[in-house]
């Protein structure tokens, strides 16, 4: 771990001093240990010199023959002597002598003096501050006359001499000791001198380096780093402070101005895209102009869309007016560039918009053509982006300097995005808003908006205490046409009647389809007379009308009933059934013809309404709702099968009647939500009998999310059955779900986490389904089969469902295909990347779930 940081002079002052200390310790080791040995050296040479000099001084006397007497006069001189200094020498007799000449009184031998006297070999022993040297009296040929008992080279005797060295080694010691402490400051004044030396260079180096990172503020000034610097002293330095211009250099390619990132940062935080910017985007490009300006110097921006194949519109936003010829040198640089660079534009014409973002300025733009060509920024692409938008672009003076021109590039790339993403939301919006409301093949209103607008009208109504009449078109053996000249043949059919209607109605009148070949016409402030008079143009209008196609001439009828409110019913739906009721006679009575309520008529068709009423109710106390299965095909590989679970009640004659009949009866009287149960509990036991192992697509009432108990009996009823809950995709559908947002989620989630799967029916036809699909779990979109059904003959219907299905690939949820009625439509259904398809091209709803599964596997 890392200690606490320290300066360079200190951290050197603190190593040199520590390292004086450690080479003053080892230095007075090294040389007391060397002057020790000298000491020691000198004293075996006077200790051998001695021995030497004795032992020669012996031998001329005993040369000259000596007495007993003399030898011991001798041995006490030298006794006595040597006891005065620090040298003491002794003789000591062999064996070989004391034979001779008799024993004499000396100490005793000890072990060295034997092995010297054995040997003949000067021994010398360092005993500390003690020298002990024995050196051997070896006979010569002359020592043999008096030594008659000795050969030559035998030991006669040894001298022994002792040196006490205590007082030279201390006063080495001490010497030493006291020449090295006066030496010891001159190795520190010179380290302290040296450490003061490389400090003032380094300090040196590291101020000016320092001067020169703060004199950076921008990155401009990270281009006149080392300007005006000398060398340093030391390479080292030389080669860091290159190092810190080299790091400027790369910070000055890839850094971003404090100044410019906090404006991109500020700049971003507009690329906010709300109700207002989609309204006006020219102010929106405006503003920003403004704002950019605050930091980047751009006096001219444009934008280029893509309004169809051969004609573009360009927008020039000006910062202040320019002078004309400015005006025109833009635009044809501009154009130039466009057209030089991309073969989209080449052969293309331009619609050109001028827009002053300062249009009151007095400063006028006055560029030359050399400005203009050569500080021009742009961003194309090949293919337009959102909202048509395939490029932009802006004129400014920072195109030299490489960090405001990559700023500028991420400019126009978020704008690029933006200001298509504007020009996108704003077409969707339109479209979206538009079909939200129409029928795609024919464009009159869809049955969503004619209940809006109804339940408008009767609120008019009442208010005012004004009439309002309803009539309920349904176009007599449409069916053959279908089936004798195609699908084509009928839409073409639907949508040409739809203009002729409209040619029969008022501006206040409301004309809508209601699904099919059913069109439903509402007659604000009008009487029975003017119901019979519309009814009766739109007759002869149909009667005249003849559509050639292929050759064939195709005309239609139309059977009608009307119907009067508050005279009839006093409700919206209590006044669709009236009146659908009325068609139906007409049906009944030949066709091409109005039904009117007269008055006996009116108590036959509530008493009809009575009926079914009865007829629904009986079918939930005796239970005779059925469920029947329309196969739900998967597209891909590894897709489970699926089928959809619809209602049917049996009659008397063991007919069918289709849930579109008694529905709607069902749900004014409360009880909706208690066939729901009835045919989920007969479904699930078909499932459990079968062995049915794929998806069950089961209709969800609005009336069952107010139902406190529905999810209760529903997992009462899962469990009865051993039902998978993930095997139950439960649907809801957007123009009939209930208006509390707030509580539908609660129930959806509460369904979500009991495992069950949820779908959206009808999914494109109003405005919520996109609500929905953000803020509800969903894992299915059923896309609106009026979209499946004319994909293949109308090119919005196909953009429609391909931006659907792609939106829903990008959330993760799979989508269904409705209305899959022909093999073409099928085809267009796997390519377009849709996961499965229903419609009757893939089976009728039947009431043998075992057969449905042959169809799905």
């Amino acid at each position: 771990m890392a200690g606490r940081p320290t300066t360079i002079k200190r951290y050197l002052l603190n190593r040199t001093l520590f390292f004086s200390i450690i080479g003053f310790l080892l230095l007075l080791l090294v040389a007391n240990q060397a002057y020790q040995s000298s000491i020691r050296e000198n004293a075996h040479q006077v200790a051998s010199s001695v021995a030497k000099n004795t032992f020669n001084s012996m031998y001329l006397i005993m040369s000259q023959g000596w007495t007993r007497s003399q030898l011991e006069s001798f041995l006490s001189e030298l006794e006595s002597g040597s006891l005065e200094g620090n040298i003491r020498i002794n003789l000591y007799r062999g064996g070989l002598v004391d034979a001779r000449f008799g024993e004499i009184e000396q100490p005793a031998l000890d072990s060295s003096l034997h092995s010297v006297l054995s040997t003949g070999q000067v021994a010398a022993f360092d005993q500390g501050e003690h020298l002990r040297y024995l050196y051997p009296l070896n006979a010569r040929e002359n020592c043999l006359a008096c030594h008659t008992n000795a050969r030559a080279g035998d030991t006669l005797g040894v001298i022994e001499v002792q040196q006490d060295l205590s007082a030279q080694l201390g006063m080495a010691n001490r010497n030493l000791l006291y020449y090295l402490l006066l030496l010891s400051p001159l190795p520190l004044l010179f380290a302290f001198w040296a450490v003061r030396r490389v400090s003032l260079h380094i300090n040196d180096s590291v101020q000016q380096l320092s001067r020169s990172i703060e004199q950076v503020e921008t990155l401009s000034d990270l281009s006149r780093m080392g300007e005006g610097r000398s060398d340093f002293r030391f390479k080292e330095m030389n080669s860091i402070f290159g190092q810190v211009e080299q790091l400027a250099d790369k910070l000055r390619n890839i850094a971003v101005d404090k100044d410019l990132l906090e404006f991109e940062i500020r700049l971003l935080e507009k690329f906010v895209i709300t109700s207002e910017v989609v309204r006006d985007w020219r102010e929106y490009v405006n503003v920003l102009m403004i704002d950019i300006n605050k930091v980047l110097d751009i006096y001219t921006m444009f934008s280029i869309f893509k309004v169809d194949d051969e004609l573009f519109d360009l927008e020039i936003f000006w910062l202040h007016p320019p002078s004309p010829q400015t005006l025109n040198m833009m635009e044809q640089a501009v154009l130039h560039r466009l057209r030089a660079q991309d073969s989209l534009f080449r052969h293309s014409e331009f619609k050109l918009h001028h827009n002053m973002v300062q249009g009151g300025s007095e400063v006028v733009i006055e560029l030359d053509t050399h400005d203009i060509e050569l500080q021009t920024k742009s961003l194309l692409v090949e293919i337009p982006k959102i909202g048509g938008i395939v490029g932009i672009g802006v004129q400014a003076d920072i195109v030299k300097d490489r960090t405001k021109v990559l700023v500028l590039e991420s400019i126009l790339s978020t704008l690029l995005n933006v200001v298509g993403s504007v020009k996108a939301i704003y077409k969707y919006t339109r479209d979206l808003e538009y079909y939200a409301t129409r029928d795609p093949l024919t464009n009159l209103y869809n049955q969503r908006m004619f209940w809006e607008l109804l339940e408008y009208e009767l609120d008019r109504s009442r208010r005012h205490e004004y009439p309002v009449a309803m009539l309920l078109l349904d176009l007599d053996n449409f069916k053959s046409i279908n089936d004798g000249y195609g699908h084509a043949s009928g839409d073409r059919l639907l949508t040409e009647l739809s203009v002729l209607l409209k040619q029969q109605l008022g501006n206040g009148d409301v004309l809508a389809r209601y699904g099919g070949d059913e069109f439903v016409v509402v007659l604000p402030e009008a009487d029975m007379e003017r119901a019979e008079q519309v009814s009766e143009q739109i007759l002869q209008a149909l009667d005249s009308f003849v559509m050639e196609y292929d050759g064939s001439m195709l005309k239609t009828s139309c059977s009608i009933g009307v119907g009067l409110y508050p005279d009839h019913a006093d409700n919206a739906k209590e006044l669709f059934m009236f009146v659908d009721n009325l068609m139906y006679r007409a049906k009944a009575q030949g066709k091409n013809r109005v039904s009117l309520p007269k008055e006996q008529d009116v108590a036959e068709v509530f008493r009809d309404m009575s009926e079914k009423t009865q007829l629904v109710n009986q079918a939930i106390e005796q239970r005779t709702l059925l469920p029947v299965f329309q196969p739900i095909l998967p597209m891909g590989d590894g897709e489970p099968g699926a089928v959809e679970v619809l209602s049917r009640i049996r009659l008397a004659d063991d007919s069918l009647m289709n849930a579109g009949e008694f529905i709607e009866i069902a749900e004014s009287m409360g009880k909706v939500h208690l066939l729901d149960y009835i045919v989920m509990e007969k479904a699930f036991a078909q499932v459990g009998a079968t062995g049915y192992r794929g998806l069950l697509f089961i209709n969800l009432s609005p009336r069952s999310v107010l139902v406190s108990d529905f999810l209760g009996r529903v997992d009462r009823l899962v469990a009865q059955y051993a039902m998978c809950p993930g095997r139950i995709v439960f649907e809801i559908t957007e123009r009939d779900t209930i208006k509390s947002m707030v509580l539908l989620e609660k129930f959806i989630r509460a369904l979500k986490d009991a495992g069950f799967l949820l779908a959206i029916d009808d999914f494109g036809s109003g405005f919520s389904s996109f609500h929905y699909l953000k803020h509800l779990p969903i894992d299915f979109v059923k896309i609106e089969g009026e979209f499946i059904a004319n994909m293949a003959n109308d090119s919005r219907d196909m953009a429609f469902v391909s931006s659907i299905t792609q939106l829903a690939k990008q959330l993760g949820v799979k989508t269904v295909a409705e209305y899959v009625e022909t093999q073409e439509v099928l085809a267009l259904v796997q390519a377009t990347g849709i996961d499965y398809a229903q419609g009757y091209h893939i089976g009728r709803p039947i009431p043998d779930l075992a057969e449905a599964m042959i169809r799905v596997c």
